[in-house]
């Protein structure tokens, strides 16, 4: 096994820990690892084989900020339709590396679609699912020469429900064994981790390079992945995908990735994320980008798009504006950031607050970049806007919101410098 890797120290002021040294892994035109930003990664759910729709999907999640997207390919169907999703996005302008979702049949859906082999820009493999008995080992084997053969970088990713019963077994055996034996949870989290950094291992035994390895090891429970994710990153020097299997809908979801997640992100562990939300009826997929970009931009990691701080109310903001407002200038900045990203470069660190009451509204409005602090009750119904600080306008009537979203526009057009061309 590979030296292991020293947890780092935490610092001592306002800061996360320093990221963990990982190899760098080159997936499609995106980095994993290395040190670069942590990268943001969503899934389909449409039918692979379902070709418009699916493109359609992947637009769309590329759209809301997704930096990789996996498709299940899982049948002849879908692995012949990934070539095909791949050139229509292409005519579309979207590069996005697309990520092979294989379990049980991989082996012999890329032998029988090249491809697909080719098209992708990476493969994730179940070692609790690539075979079972004496198949697992040659199936495993084969992926991995596919990967080698084709210059794809590998996801070996664990996964509690679907954990190799065979070395769980084996490992309770030797459990028992112990002095001092362990309890159940601590064996099973063994076998997770040992079946993700021993599948890796085997794979640079047969000859595929430790930088086109990503690593995974997912549970459901917080607490456990969090315990997973501290014990393998002390192991080796792989790069980490870190998510939540099975997180749950809404804000349940939400809640349990974000308090797993955050806890990895903070003490430098993980490279790439996703946000493994069950979508409620009619919601868009693109709600796990969403989320996961909003966890990096909230924890100093990453920055996407401005980020608007807004009050909850209370009794002194019986008018609901404050929140309209709040509203509507988050999805307009959100809507033009793509844009900016482009002509003016780091309009997405631009902070920007929406405030109910006298309270706090000029203080909060005053450390943002601009932050306009709306009348609560009984006040003077009147706006004052602060413009890094200072007070520069005080709006009034009908048109306040146009107004303000007016004065951000010119904020970015006069702050950020358009890129040149």
């Amino acid at each position: 096994m590979h030296d292991a890797v020293t947890r780092p120290t935490p610092p001592t002021d306002a800061a996360p820990w320093p990221r963990r040294i990982t190899q760098a892994v080159q997936i499609g035109n995106t980095v994993v690892g290395g040190g670069r930003p942590v990268v943001v990664q969503s899934m389909t759910n449409t039918d692979t084989a379902d070709i418009p729709g699916s493109v359609k999907q992947v637009a769309e999640l590329w759209r809301a900020g997704s930096e990789m997207v996996r498709l299940t390919v899982n049948n002849p169907e879908s692995a012949a339709a990934i070539p095909r999703i791949r050139e229509k996005l292409e005519m579309m302008g979207i590069s996005v590396p697309l990520i092979g979702d294989f379990h049980y049949n991989g082996h012999q859906l890329l032998a029988g679609e090249p491809a697909c082999a080719e098209a992708l820009a990476k493969y994730r493999i179940n070692p609790g699912n690539v075979g079972f008995g004496k198949k697992k080992d040659t199936q495993f084997a084969q992926l991995i020469e596919f990967a080698i053969r084709y210059g794809k970088p590998v996801r070996i990713g664990a996964n509690w429900g679907s954990l190799d019963q065979a070395l769980a077994a084996q490992l309770m055996d030797e459990n028992h064994a112990r002095e001092v034996p362990w309890d159940a949870g601590r064996v099973l989290r063994e076998a997770l981790i040992r079946s993700a950094v021993d599948s890796a291992e085997r794979a640079v035994e047969i000859g595929l390079p430790r930088d086109r390895i990503v690593l995974s090891a997912k549970v459901s429970g917080v607490q456990e992945l969090i315990a997973v994710y501290r014990d393998m990153a002390s192991r080796t020097d792989f790069a980490l995908h870190l998510g939540l299997t099975e997180a749950g809908i809404g804000s349940k979801g939400i809640v349990a990735s974000s308090a797993a997640l955050a806890v990895l992100l903070q003490e430098g562990i993980g490279d790439t994320i996703r946000i493994s939300l069950t979508p409620e009826p009619g919601q868009s997929r693109t709600q796990e980008v969403i989320v996961a970009q909003e966890l990096l931009q909230t924890t100093g990691l990453r920055a996407f798009t401005p980020m608007v701080t807004a009050c909850p109310g209370c009794g002194r903001t019986t008018s609901e504006f404050f929140q309209e407002l709040a509203k509507v200038v988050q999805e307009h900045v959100r809507g033009r950031m793509p844009e900016w990203k482009v002509t003016h470069p780091g309009a997405e660190n631009m902070t920007l607050a929406v405030m109910g009451c006298v309270v706090n509204g000029p203080g909060e409005s005053r450390h943002a970049n601009i932050g306009i602090s709306l009348p609560g009750t009984g006040e003077a119904p009147a706006a004052p806007v602060f413009v890094d600080g200072e007070k520069k306008v005080t709006l009034r009537g009908e048109n306040i919101a146009q107004e303000f979203i007016a004065l951000i526009d010119g904020y970015v057009e006069a702050k950020y410098a358009r890129a040149a061309g």
